[in-house]
Formats: C-alpha cells, sequence, structure tokens
C-alpha cells in the first residue's frame, strides 16, 4: 500500500516554487545540435569543427568587405593568409630562374610580375605572372612553370630596337612590329634608322625593307617621312627631298638608282625630286640656288625698252 502511495506522488504535478520561471522544454532540432556539437569537440571532429569555424569566420568577413565595397583589399589580405600558410607548408619560392633577358634585369621582371619573398609557389597564377611580364612593351613572349615544390623557372623573349620614331618633336625607340619600347631617347641608338610622322611605327619595317633592296639610295637616306598616312618622302643627307609615289615605291625607287648611277642624281644642288608621275622625274631647285641662276641668266634684248 505505502508503495503504491508512493507511485502515485510521483506521477502527479510536480511543486513549483513561488517565484520560479519554467522553461519549455528543448526540441528536437535543439537536442540533435547539442549531440553534434558533443561529437564535433571529441576527435577526429575537433578540427573539423575547427575548420568549420574558420570558414565561418572567412564567409562573414566576405560577406561584409562586399558590402562595405572593400572587396579588393580583403582579396589581398586573403591572398596573403593564404600565401603564408603554402610557406608554412614548405611551399615557399626558395629559387627563381630567369632566362632569355638581356636588356631588362632581374629586379624588373620580379617587379613586373609581382613576385617577392612573400609569395607562395602554390597560390602563385602561372598565366596571371605570364600576361603581367608581357604588360611590359619590351616583352614579346613568356614562359612560366612551377616546378614543386619551391622552384620558380620564367623565360622571355625582349623585342628588340629596330628604328627611331619622331612624332611631336619627340623620339621614341620602335620593335620591328611598331611597338613603342622607350620614349624620348634624344641621342640614344643613333645608329638605329629614322622615321618621321603620324602612324609611321607600324609601317616602318616594311619601308626600310623596301629601302634596303637599294643599297646605293639606302645609304645615302637620313629619314623617311610618312605623308598623310599613305606615301613616303625620302629626306636624304644632303637635305634633298625625294618624293615617292603611293603606288608602286619601288618602281620609283628604282628609277632614282639608275638615275643617279648615270646622272649622279642625288649629288646634285637640288631641293626636290618628285618621283610620284610614272615615267616622269621633276626635280626643283633650293632658293638660293634659283636666286643664283637668274642672275646667271642673261637679259633678253629689249627688255628694258
Amino acid at each position: 500500500m505505502e508503495f503504491r502511495e508512493r507511485v502515485v506522488r510521483s506521477a502527479g504535478p510536480r511543486h513549483t516554487p513561488p517565484g520560479t520561471i519554467e522553461y519549455a522544454p528543448p526540441s528536437r532540432f535543439t537536442l540533435f545540435l547539442r549531440r553534434a556539437f558533443v561529437r564535433m569537440a571529441k576527435p577526429p571532429f575537433r578540427r573539423m569543427g575547427l575548420y568549420l569555424l574558420i570558414g565561418l569566420f572567412v564567409g562573414t568577413g566576405a560577406y561584409g568587405a562586399v558590402r562595405g565595397g572593400h572587396t579588393d583589399a580583403w582579396i589581398a589580405a586573403a591572398h596573403e593568409a593564404g600565401d603564408a600558410l603554402a610557406r608554412g607548408f614548405g611551399f615557399g619560392i626558395v629559387q627563381v630562374e630567369v632566362n632569355g633577358n638581356r636588356y631588362l634585369s632581374r629586379e624588373e621582371l620580379l617587379a613586373r610580375a609581382g613576385i617577392t619573398e612573400q609569395t607562395s609557389l602554390l597560390l602563385l597564377h602561372a598565366e596571371g605572372v605570364r600576361a603581367a611580364l608581357k604588360e611590359d612593351p619590351r616583352v614579346a613572349d613568356a614562359t612560366v612553370r612551377k616546378l614543386y615544390p619551391d622552384r620558380l623557372e620564367i623565360a622571355i623573349e625582349e623585342r628588340e630596337g629596330f628604328a627611331r620614331w619622331q612624332r611631336a618633336g619627340k623620339l621614341h625607340l620602335i620593335a620591328r612590329d611598331g611597338t613603342v619600347l622607350e620614349s624620348d631617347i634624344q641621342s640614344r641608338h643613333i645608329d638605329l634608322p629614322l622615321v618621321v610622322g603620324v602612324g609611321a611605327a607600324p609601317k616602318a619595317a616594311a619601308f626600310l625593307d623596301l629601302i634596303a633592296r637599294f643599297p646605293a639610295v639606302r645609304d645615302e637616306v637620313r629619314a623617311g617621312v610618312l605623308v598623310a598616312e599613305r606615301r613616303w618622302n625620302l629626306r636624304l643627307k644632303n637635305g634633298i627631298d625625294v618624293r615617292l609615289p603611293e603606288e608602286d615605291p619601288a618602281l620609283a625607287l628604282e628609277r632614282l638608282a639608275q638615275l643617279d648611277e648615270s646622272k649622279q642624281l642625288m649629288s646634285r644642288d637640288l631641293a626636290v625630286i618628285d618621283l610620284r608621275v610614272p615615267d616622269q622625274v621633276s626635280v626643283g631647285v633650293s632658293d638660293e640656288v634659283a636666286a643664283a641662276l637668274k642672275q646667271k641668266t642673261p637679259k633678253r634684248r629689249g627688255a628694258d625698252s
């Protein structure tokens, strides 16, 4: 009987002291989360929990950076952190081998590529480094190889100085394809051919190759002047301007070489040799020569009467 009474009392409502706050019992989902966290606190789930926590912070930081307009700074900071982590695992860049550079220094190339002592090989984007190197006009092409765990190979092909280009009174060093390699070179590279005028740089190679076919003419040329981006004039070393046609300038140059061989045309006291009309050569003298010739011309009879 006494046992029955105890059972009845325990099954009855619990007595709650006055002022006590009663909470609702936890839901099944809450209990599931509690059990999951308890399991994650035990090996091997402890490290996974750390990774999840890091991921949570990273995700929160990324969201805040995007919302606050600090994406670039956040990406840079994340990249630095990743490089540091990769170096800690042995993927730092210990050796950088640079080949093919004659004019560009190793330091210039590494600076252009953005490679420092803090850069890791693991997170290095080889194609991005190649693109950065090719942004330098002096680099025609580049090859970047990652040799794990800690070596980097860079091979470049440099553009050579081909000619001087004068525009707006300034001299620029250009490559064969017309790329400007250096600006305001002043008296440097004085032995290179000179082309003048708007649009002359990309057309310089074809023009100079044409002139090279006629050595007697080439040796007398001081500069090639592109006129209206359509045709060329030659400025000879003695000051004569040779006007070439837009169509078939090779034929005009051949005629000029023949006339110089037979009549020493390019050595005469002339100002202009005009070859623009087919099968016709027109010459002009300077004002000084024209004045001298006028004084030597005898007056006709009755000219003063």
